[in-house]
Parts: structure tokens; sequence; C-alpha cells
């Protein structure tokens, strides 16, 4: 494993945030949700969602598609327990798995829908390998994830504090880029950041931590953090507070679009 994420953590940390996931998980759904418009009403046999975390948008992905099998994978198991007890949808599998080694045959899924779930990755090209591996010709792949800027005035309010890794980092829209070209020919990326707002930082900090996305890379500070250094960073966030009163958290969001001709 890459120094960045571990996966036994990133499973476990999805996990145990599962039930407490969709009532704080706003942007994940406006996210998924412009994803979907993108795409057009029309019949698709097999459909898969990468990623697919508390299985919100299979009935979206039924309405949508009428696939005929609709695959939902994602590597947190307690994600899919709970996606299977709150989400009746037919025609549905539910697989435990790695989008990096994806269990499916070649050349077996018309449509790969996958939202905020790369960014936790650790090997991209094995990623888009296997994609480029699983779509049948003709067939399309659409996705969003996290650019480095993501929660950059988290990182710069940490910054003043220690010299830990507070926030998790994601690769550029270049590198991105890169990692995809080799597998995945005429990519259309494109970057549309997303803030949100709040009265007050624990709103954020407490969002973060019901969707399972709190700081899980390699270089966080293990144990407490002090009461003094927490203070500190609440100042040092303090700075970007705007002229309307709202702390921001800035989201750079990228969306990409491929379809094996």
């Amino acid at each position: 494993m890459s120094a960045q994420f571990l996966k036994p953590q990133i499973a476990d940390s999805f996990s145990r945030a599962a039930e407490s996931y969709d009532s704080v998980a706003q942007l994940q759904r406006r996210i998924g949700h412009n994803l979907l418009a993108g795409l057009d009403h029309e019949t698709v046999p097999v459909v898969m969602d990468l990623g697919c975390g508390t299985g919100y948008f299979a009935p979206l992905l039924t309405e949508q598609f009428r696939p005929q099998q609709l695959i939902c994978l994602d590597l947190a198991q307690g994600m899919l327990e709970y996606a299977k007890q709150t989400r009746a949808t037919p025609n549905t599998l539910w697989l435990c798995g790695d989008a990096e080694a994806l269990p499916l045959a070649d050349n077996s899924v018309d449509l790969i829908f996958s939202s905020l779930a790369i960014q936790w990755c650790e090997n991209l090209p094995a990623l888009f390998s296997e994609v480029a591996r699983v779509l049948k010709p003709g067939g399309r792949f659409v996705f969003s994830t996290l650019g480095p800027e993501t929660l950059f005035e988290l990182r710069d309010a940490w910054s003043v504090v220690d010299q830990f890794q507070h926030v998790n980092r994601f690769i550029s829209f270049d590198t991105l880029q890169q990692q995809a070209t080799n597998y995945l020919t005429q990519l259309n990326l494109r970057e549309a950041p997303e803030v949100l707002l709040y009265d007050q930082l624990r709103e954020l900090t407490t969002e973060l931590k019901g969707i399972g996305a709190h700081n899980i890379s390699a270089g966080r500070q293990s144990g407490l953090t002090g009461k003094a250094r927490i203070t500190a960073f609440k100042q040092a966030y303090e700075k970007f507070r705007g002229a309307e009163g709202k702390l921001p958290a800035t989201y750079q969001v990228f969306y990409g679009e491929y379809i094996n001709g």
C-alpha cells in the first residue's frame, strides 16, 4: 500500500458511518444527482454503481435505466449491509469488492456510475484498467471525484497549529487525466467546485465524521488533540468567515465521462 490511504481503515471508517451517512450527505447527494442529470433516460441492460455506499442511488439508477441487472459494489461491508436493508431495488446484486480488482467478467457492464468513490483508490491505473476491462464495447463510465483543493480552508487552519496531515489529500486534475490516458482514451474531464456554508465549525467537522470521510490518511496524527490546539485551530479557521457571516468549506469536484469506443 502507498502512504496515502489504507484500505482496511477506509472500509472500517465508512462501515462505521453507514447509519449516520445519509443524514449528513447533502453534498454527496447533490454531486451524484449532477452526475445522473448528464445521462439520458434509456434502457441499459447492466449497470454498476461503483462505490455505492448506502445504496442511495440504487433506486434512482433503477428508475432511470431499468436495468436487467444492477450491480452495487462497495469496499465497506457495513455500507452494503445497511444498503441491502434500506434500499429495496429489483434485479440488484450487492457486492463487497475492490474497485482495483473488480470481481466481474470482461465486457460485462454497459454503464458504470461512480460518484465520490474513486478518490479513495490507492492505484488509479489499476482502477482504470479494470473499468476498461469490464465495460462492453460502447459502454460508458461516468464518475465524480475530488481534487487536492478540497477542504483547503480546513487544511490551512490546521497548518497554523501543527504539521500533521489533518485533511485527506487527493490528486490533481492533470494527474487524474494522465493516469487515465493509457486505459481510457478520450476521457472528458471537467471541474465544478462546490462550496458549503456553516454557522459554526463543529457543523462541518460533525458532518465529515458522519459520512466517514474525516481524516483517514496515513499521515494523520494519532491520539487525542489538546484543548489549546483545538482552540487555535478554530481561531485560524475564522479568517475564512465571509461577509455574510458563514464559514465556507470548498470541495474541488471533478466530473469524468468515458465511452468505450
